[in-house]
């Protein structure tokens, strides 16, 4: 087996936007074609159900069919659905509708209905994990309150309750922390604007955003940082930045979306309570998509 397929988490995996109509009802067919396009462009897997895949405001019965449709598409070994839910229940329900679909990993996110200590973050994990299907963690401290420290992740992983994190707080220093403290822990690129950072600090993988628009450039940048071929990457991160910094801004999926519609693919509109974007935004996010695409990254 491959180090993919023993560890399916590794490579480029998409955080999926989610296609919707006019009236916001879910387009599914457009979606399964998004997943199927992702991947004939390059990209290891995607994952449905994360932020930028708006889970928050899906119903039950809409998260479920976006997992199903995913694995419909790109087969189960390539979905890494998010399982995150207020309650650990409700959370490891969702991780056993990814098991039951075919998917071989799951993405979770630490509680954040409220400010959790460890007894509680260790406890949620605990309670997922019983549902047999690997986690990668989660860590975004910025929108969670809960911050999944490398001595944190360290326990979480001695435990046997992940076997990968998604790393969100800007902070690189961490992931040389995490490689002295947990080394069999793969550390995973969580924000697009630490890519080259933490691919050269030992990251296995990437749960990526903007690859969503640009996934062949993205995907050259990614092989390029990872390989070690600094000049390569140096000149891709510089052209695409300016774009992957958007990701971590509050509108993130609002301008992955515009990306997509300006690079000839289908963004849509977002649900409420997210709202679009305002002209001075528009106008920053479709210069730097005209430049990529000028450049050749489209």
């Amino acid at each position: 087996m491959t180090a993919t397929e023993i560890r399916p988490w590794r490579g480029v995996l998409v955080a999926t936007a989610l296609p919707l109509r006019e009236d916001l009802s879910v387009d599914y067919d457009r979606y399964a074609e998004h997943c199927a396009w992702l991947v004939d462009n390059g990209c290891d897997g995607v994952v449905p159900n994360g932020s930028l895949g708006e889970y928050q405001v899906l119903t039950p019965e809409e998260r479920a069919r976006v997992v199903e449709t995913a694995v419909a598409a790109v087969g189960g070994a390539r979905v890494m659905p998010g399982v995150a839910a207020y309650g650990s229940a409700e959370a490891r329900r969702w991780a056993e509708q990814a098991r039951d679909a075919g998917c071989r990993s799951v993405m979770l996110l630490p509680p954040n209905a409220y400010r959790a200590d460890e007894r509680s973050v260790l406890a949620h994990y605990a309670e997922v994990a019983k549902a047999g299907v690997p986690i990668v963690a989660y860590n975004n401290p910025v929108d969670t309150k809960v911050d999944l420290v490398p001595e944190l992740l360290a326990t979480l992983h001695g435990e046997g309750f992940v076997h990968a994190v998604k790393e969100f707080s800007g902070d690189v220093r961490r992931a040389y922390r995490l490689s002295e403290l947990a080394p069999e822990l793969d550390l995973l690129i969580g924000a697009d604007d630490v890519l080259l950072e933490l691919a050269v600090a030992g990251a296995k993988g990437w749960v990526a955003g903007y690859p969503n628009a640009l996934p062949a450039a993205s995907v050259a940048l990614y092989r390029a940082a990872v390989d070690g071929d600094l000049a390569t990457a140096k000149k891709l991160y510089e052209q695409l930045h300016p774009l992957l910094r958007w990701d971590s801004q509050v509108e993130f999926v609002q301008a992955i979306k515009m990306s997509m519609d300006l690079v000839g693919r289908y963004g849509g509109p977002v649900r409420p309570p997210r709202v679009p974007l305002l002209p001075e935004q528009e106008a920053v996010v479709r210069a730097a998509t005209e430049r990529a695409l000028a450049a050749g990254l489209g």
